[in-house]
């Protein structure tokens, strides 16, 4: 059984990544390796104020980081983002709930 402290930074990991903006921004910077906020907006077809939050808010966690090029400032995937992560749980978790919307889980 985790102890409450693991239990709470699963339940806080999870939680960050049950909002589908964040969990949409993390699929697009996994794709393309580095994108601005405009273009993650009209990829995600989302408000810049929605991908600014959901950014800063993956970045508090130490999910994303950024650099400025003149006045546009690049996000990207942190280094220590953790890959298993990535390559299992968020594409898992996107191919189960297809499953069970279509009816198969």
């Amino acid at each position: 059984m985790p102890s409450r402290e693991d239990a709470a930074s699963l339940s806080a990991m999870l939680s960050l990544l049950a909002d589908p903006t964040r969990s949409r921004v993390l699929y697009a910077l996994d794709v393309v390796e580095e994108l601005c906020v405009g273009d993650l907006a009209m990829a995600l077809e989302a408000t810049e104020d929605a991908v600014g939050y959901a950014l800063r808010l993956l970045r508090t966690a130490g999910f994303v980081t950024s650099r400025k090029d003149g006045r546009v400032v690049f996000y990207r995937l942190a280094d220590g983002f953790p890959g298993p992560l990535r390559e299992h749980c968020l594409r898992q978790l996107v191919e189960l709930s297809r499953q069970v919307a279509d009816g198969e889980g």
